[in-house]
């Protein structure tokens, strides 16, 4: 789940995050108000989204009096901004963060994240952070250093101060920035975060770090632990679709294409979706049924798919397991096609726990399947109904 700068800024503050003044605005006047209290000095005016990419998208503003904040602000709200990471859709700015301008005679990328490959908490940064560092990085141009932490519940102090004169940090800057890195450390742990993200990380005139930009994204799947942490979720900028989904145990993400895919299982899911796009087909989702689903939470994401008319064939890709067999699915599939009342073409792949099962549901349901002995048979059947139904 991600999370508002301001939100991450206000949350890893007791953390030893330093910040800069500031607060949010809804209304342009609301923004000029802040800008006043702050005294009227220069502010930066930042459109408050769950991407990257703002300022060169023009995002962010800066603003010299409390006048031009309410120009930019009103520039900025109820608009759809589009970054790199937003699609061409964008999204709708609903607040902005107006804070003190910083002046930062260095900026550092610092960030705390899950290594995939050893499920090791991993602290990455540069000597040279701002825009564009994915790109830089994957040029060349920038270096990243790392540093593994094994499971965050200890960090070696020795390790962690060679890791910050990397960043060319020395005297009390490195004092600074290893009791920053044991914080966020902490903040990671304490909230089952999944990234931890600060750039551009400041070091400002009078030396001290400043942290201009943060990123916090937290694991989904530990937020029974925080509802605190779960109340924070934008339900605007999520998508009504996508919220519904999670309520109903469903990890569901909206494409634009035309084949409707169901899998139980991220990887399975994922391998699918690659296999539909190597057959030269489009997804028009990605849906992953956890194993706490029921009937009827699966009927519900089997609707998703009736409901969307760019859906022109429905895929099937199950692999019925102990906590999730694949009659469970079949009926959620069945449910949903009584209720809708919309027929499409329904390519089914059944291997596991009651697949002979949910292949007899399906026909007392009345569902006319195309039932395929493999992935890719099935993948390129879907491609081929699609284009016919289009």
């Amino acid at each position: 789940m991600k999370i508002h700068e301001f939100q991450a800024k206000q949350l890893l503050a007791p953390y030893g995050l330093a910040a800069p003044d500031g607060a949010v605005a809804i209304t342009p006047r609301e923004a000029g108000d802040i800008a006043r209290r702050l005294g009227g000095q220069r502010v930066m005016v930042k459109a408050q989204i769950h991407a990257g990419g703002r300022q060169r998208a023009g995002g962010i503003h800066q603003a010299d009096n409390a006048e031009a904040a309410e120009i930019a602000a009103s520039r900025l709200l109820r608009q759809q901004l589009v970054t790199a990471q937003t699609g061409p859709a964008g999204e709708r700015v609903g607040r902005v963060l107006v804070e003190t301008a910083v002046v930062a005679t260095r900026e550092l990328h610092l960030a705390l994240l899950i290594d995939s490959s050893s499920g090791e908490l991993m602290l990455i940064g540069s000597a040279r952070g701002g825009r564009d560092i994915e790109e830089r990085a994957a040029s060349g141009d920038l270096k990243l250093n790392q540093l593994r932490l094994g499971a965050g519940h200890e960090a070696r102090a020795e390790a962690v101060a060679a890791f910050a004169a990397s960043l060319g940090l020395d005297g009390a800057l490195q004092a600074q920035a290893c009791a920053l890195i044991d914080g966020l450390r902490r903040a990671f742990l304490a909230f089952d975060a999944s990234l931890i993200e600060i750039n551009p990380l400041a070091v400002t005139e009078t030396g001290t770090l400043v942290a201009l930009d943060v990123k916090l994204v937290l694991d989904d799947n530990a937020l029974f632990r925080h509802a605190d942490l779960a109340a924070l979720r934008d339900g605007d900028e999520a998508g009504a679709v996508e919220l519904q989904a999670q309520r109903h145990q469903l990890n569901y993400v909206q494409l634009d294409g035309d084949i409707g895919m169901v899998a139980n299982g991220a990887g399975l899911g994922l391998a699918t979706l690659d296999m539909v796009v190597a057959a030269k087909g489009r997804p028009a989702n990605f849906m992953d049924i956890r194993t706490t689903a029921t009937s009827l939470d699966i009927a519900h994401g089997f609707r998703l798919l009736l409901d969307n008319p760019t859906t022109k064939a429905i895929l099937i890709n199950v692999h019925g397991g102990g906590m999730q067999p694949c009659d469970t699915i079949a009926d959620g599939l069945g449910i949903a096609i009584r209720r809708t009342g919309r027929s499409l073409p329904l390519v089914v792949r059944l291997a596991g726990n009651n697949a002979d099962f949910a292949r007899s549901r399906l026909k007392n349901f009345g569902c006319a399947i195309v039932d395929c002995p493999d992935m890719w048979t099935a993948a390129t059947k879907a491609v081929s109904l699609a284009a016919k139904g289009a």
